[in-house]
Formats: C-alpha cells, structure tokens, sequence
C-alpha cells in the first residue's frame, strides 16, 4: 500500500501551521500555557510540563508510532520527522520523552515483534502509553554487544537480572524493550530482545533506581531499574532468541534518519531568535543583522538547516524507496547533521553574545536548547558509535559502486512525492555493492558541467569522490573495522559531507513544482555546496558567494512572515 500525500497535499497546508503546531499555539505568547516561558519554568523545576503531556495526549502523539496496519498514522519516515519538528521547537524533554523514546522503544517491536506484541503494543500507544528503550548499560554505553544484563530460559519462564541504568521515561512508561544476553557464547547471536509488560512484571522483583539530573533536558525522567529474578513469559522474546544484534541493526536506521530530521525544530527556533535580536537591536547605528560577521552568521546558519533537511529527508525517503541501502546513509546522517546543528548554534550564541546564557526572558529559550541539543544528538547512539558502522562498508562500496552506479531515482528526491509502505523487514543490516546516492553526486556533475559556478563545484566534489575512493582501498586491513584508527573516521566523514551534497543536488534537480521561487533557484544550492566544500578543504570557487544577499532575504522574509527554516516553509503558530 502506498501513501496519498502528493505535492497538491503538501503545499496546499503552507498557509496555515500543522496540526501540532496549531495545537500548542504561538509559544512566544506569555499567556499561552504552552509556551516557552511555561517551558523554561519547568525545565527550571526539573518536571516536565504537564500542560504539554496533556495536549499531547489530546493530540494522540503516540498514533504517530504506530503503523497505519496496526491502527496508528506511521506511514513515512519523512512525515513523522515534520510531525515531530513543533516539539523539539519548544522543548527537547518533551520531544526525547514522548518522541524520542517511544519511537526508539518501538522499532524492534514492529520490525521483529510476533502479531501478539504487536497488537499489545499498539493498544498501549494508540491509548496514550509510554514505551522506553533499554539498550544500554551504564558501564558499556553504547557497546551494546558488552551488555551484562542477562536473561535466562528455566523451564516455561525467561527469567531477567541486571540493571538498566540511564534510560529514559523507564520509571513511567507501560512497555519496556530491553537488550539482554541469552548466551555467554562469543558473537552476535548472544543477546535479545525482550519486551516487558510492566504491569505484569512482579514488583517485588523490581527496584526503581534513583533518577539522574542533566544539564540539558533537566525535566526529562532518566532513570534505571533493576531486575532480580524476574520472571516474564517466554513468550516475552521479540523474534528470535539471538536475534537483537540484527534487528537493532535494521531499526536504528529509522530513528537515526528521524530524530535528526525532528530536532532541526530546535535549531529553528535557535535561529529565529538569534534573527530577531539581529534585526531588533541596534550597534554603530545600524541593526546588528547589518554588521557582516552577524549577517554572514545568520546566513551560514540557514544554509546549514536546508543542508540538514535536504540529508535527512532523503534519508528518511531512502528508508522506503532504497531500503536495502540505507545502512550507511543513516548512520552517516547521525553523525553529520548533529555536528552542523552543533557548530550552527555555537556561531550564533557569538552574535547574540551575553544573552546566550540567559536562562529566562526572551533569550532564555536559546539557552534551554543549546543544552538540551547535545544530549538529543546523543540518543540511543552517538555519532562516533555511527562512524563505526560505515568504516567496515566503505572499501566494498569504493570498489564495487563509487564512480560506476546511476543515480537514485527520482522518487528519492521528489519532497511531495508518493513513497510505498515503510517496511522494515527489507531493511539491510550492511548497504551491499550500491551506492545510488553518490551516483546522483557523479551525474549531476554530468548535467551541471557547464554551468559557471555549480559546474565547478560539482567538479570539486567529483575530485573528492574519486580520492576518497583511492583513500578507502587502500586503508589497511585494521582500518577496515570498527577498531580502525583516526584516518578512517576522517574518511567516514568526508563520505557523509559527499552524501550531503548529492542529496541537494537531487532535491534542487527533482522539486520542479515546489511553490517556493527561491528553492526552485541556483543561488541556495550554489552557496550550500559551497559551504559543503569548505568542510572538504576545497578552495573557494568563485560567484559562489553571490547568492548570499539572496539568501539572507529569504531568511528575513520567512522570519517576518513566521514560516519554517526548512525545505518546506510552512507557517508556524
């Protein structure tokens, strides 16, 4: 089955804000209950905001989780990620704690769950429950494979020990799944997954550990619990006994696309306030937003939201139409985007200067998420942990696909277009011999060859490809695996820098029909790939710059007119 939504469905909504959006109104309005000052008084108190779990409730977020088979609205990665966008806008607590954690949870249930689970599952969603992810151990993190917890089959039970210990939302959600060692044997077919009923579980085999305080997202519920010979039902298993090292592989594609598609609501938000002090204030006589270190700021940062949103919806859009491909496109998503999220909101603290630290007033909701983004970047895996994933694939696709592979199709690209049911059962553990997406980036710098400035940065980035071919055969055998040494984490991130640039230059050459004049020009694909070079140490190629004044007018205009900073630009509350 697939989707409805076609470019008349998405574009028509631009004048009004989406439904989430709408429901929890004009967060700059201090008498909006669910407003950034409702937000940051909370995050002060370290509690989440219970108006805001309450709309949420209202809303039915937890629908969102649920596959459309199973009674809930999951029908494409691309939507979830906008759906979510109005939540990280306002609070990444709320956003990792009914977002976040309840996708994380849910993935291996869906991907490897038996029709019971499933359908259990999807009651205690679609009624508002709460599922928590616990994957890792305090003492290995996000080596999963080092996990102590245990669980054990004696006779008719499956009995588990051990500790869970920062995981969010474990002390207030109905479902857990739960990573778990099965065999002491060495290799991957030694852990599980189990899904718990927690109102079935005994509690007199539990304990609640005490909840960890944060820096950033302070009213998010991190916590541990501990099991002492707690006996679930066989039955409590999803999948097969051994297979949790292959099924996380699978589903942690999805929310490794996702959730740095969602949190760019954040970053946003981080520019549209750094842009109105910008434009507000006044220095030497003029605006801020005037002064060319300032402007150049701002116009970097909006560059690098519709880079982020150009990655990430591809990559989302790949989870349906490339399944079998996207191993390696969502982990290099989780590490890229982040980083660019990262240094995005370090340049602007520069420009809105002491007020960057403010923890209430009109500034304080910068504060607020430039704590809570590092931990969000962090969720589940960190981007190193990412990195590691893509090492051991990168000689095979040197050698067999870079170079030599067509383009992606243009489904992959087209922002609007239909997309066949997310299934994830055809998602690959490994990427294969294919590397559609960089043959879009040689293609493109086919049809581009003449044109003054795409033309050579294409180029650029073609002699990029081409050396990092070379690079990756001939890495030694050591550097072809996780264990591999710095060089090799060096040439993971160039490979995602290059994915990046082939996904804007297919989402520039297959959004014909976007309604935006600005999007459907060269100046903002000329001045991203610019910047996309930059970090490749290219040398700067001249008129790429030129778009600039450009594109600092669109920012100012959608500011003014309250729209989003994304591909879309749809109006917000």
């Amino acid at each position: 089955m697939s989707t409805a939504t076609t470019a008349p469905a998405l574009y028509a909504a631009l004048d009004t804000p989406a439904p989430l959006e709408a429901l929890l109104g004009d967060p700059d309005y201090r008498d909006n209950p669910l407003g950034f000052d409702a937000f940051l008084a909370a995050d002060e108190r370290g509690d989440l905001l219970q108006a805001g779990e309450r709309a949420l409730d209202a809303y039915g977020l937890g629908a969102e989780f649920v596959p459309r088979r199973l009674g809930g609205r999951l029908d494409r990665a691309d939507r979830l990620a906008r759906v979510l966008r109005p939540l990280f806008r306002r609070d990444g607590a709320l956003a990792l704690g009914h977002g976040a954690s309840n996708l994380v949870g849910s993935v291996n249930v869906w991907s490897g769950g038996s029709t019971q689970q499933q359908d259990w599952l999807a009651g205690v969603l679609l009624g508002n429950g709460r599922i928590a992810a616990a994957y890792t151990d305090l003492g290995t993190g996000n080596d999963v494979t080092r996990t102590a917890f245990r669980a054990e089959v004696r006779r008719d039970e499956l009995v588990l020990n051990g500790r869970k210990e920062i995981i969010n939302n474990l002390a207030r959600a109905e479902a857990v799944t739960v990573l778990a060692r099965t065999s002491e044997e060495p290799g991957s077919r030694s852990h599980s997954m189990v899904l718990v009923d927690m109102a079935a579980a005994p509690r007199d085999r539990l304990r609640f550990l005490p909840r960890y305080r944060t820096s950033g997202v302070r009213s998010m519920y991190l916590g541990g619990l501990e099991f002492r010979d707690c006996p679930l039902p066989v039955t409590s298993i999803t999948g097969g006994t051994g297979e949790a090292m292959e099924t996380i592989l699978r589903a942690f594609q999805i929310t490794r696309a996702v959730l740095p598609a969602a949190a760019l609501g954040a970053v946003d938000q981080q520019l549209r306030t750094v842009t109105d002090f910008a434009l507000g204030r006044r220095l030497y006589h003029r605006a801020v937003a005037d002064l060319p270190h300032a402007r150049s700021v701002l116009t970097g940062a909006f560059l690098d939201l519709l880079v982020a949103d150009c990655f990430t919806t591809t990559v989302c859009r790949a989870l349906h139409v490339l399944p079998e491909r996207t191993s390696v496109y969502a982990a290099s998503v989780k590490h890229l985007v982040p980083t660019l999220y990262r240094e995005s909101v370090d340049r602007l603290a520069v420009v809105l200067g002491a007020r960057s630290f403010l923890r209430e007033g009109p500034y304080g909701i910068f504060q607020k998420h430039a704590r809570d983004l590092p931990v969000a970047s962090l969720v589940h895996a960190g981007g190193t942990v990412c990195q590691a994933t893509v090492i051991p694939q990168l000689p095979r696709l040197a050698r067999q696909s870079w170079l030599s592979d067509g383009p992606a199709p243009a489904a992959l690209f087209h922002l609007a277009g239909d997309l066949p049911e997310l299934d994830l059962g055809r998602l690959g553990v490994t990427a294969g011999r294919e590397d559609p997406l960089l043959g879009t980036l040689v293609d493109a710098a086919a049809r581009l060859a003449a044109e003054p400035v795409l033309g050579p940065l294409c180029a650029q980035l073609l002699d990029e490809l081409r050396d990092l071919r070379q690079s990756c055969l001939d890495l030694a055998p050591r550097d072809r695996t996780p264990l591999a040494g710095p060089v090799s984490f060096r040439l993971a991130e160039r490979y995602g820098v290059l994915l990046a640039a082939a996904c804007c230059l297919g989402v520039w050459l297959h959004n014909p029909d976007h309604p935006g004049a600005f999007l459907r020009g060269t100046g903002w694909l000329a001045a991203a790939l610019a910047r996309l070079t930059a970090r490749l140490g290219c040398p700067p190629v001249p008129g790429a710059d030129a778009a600039h004044a450009e594109v600092f007018a669109e920012l100012v205009e959608r500011h003014q007119d309250g729209r989003g900073f994304d591909l879309v630009g749809r109006q917000l509350a």
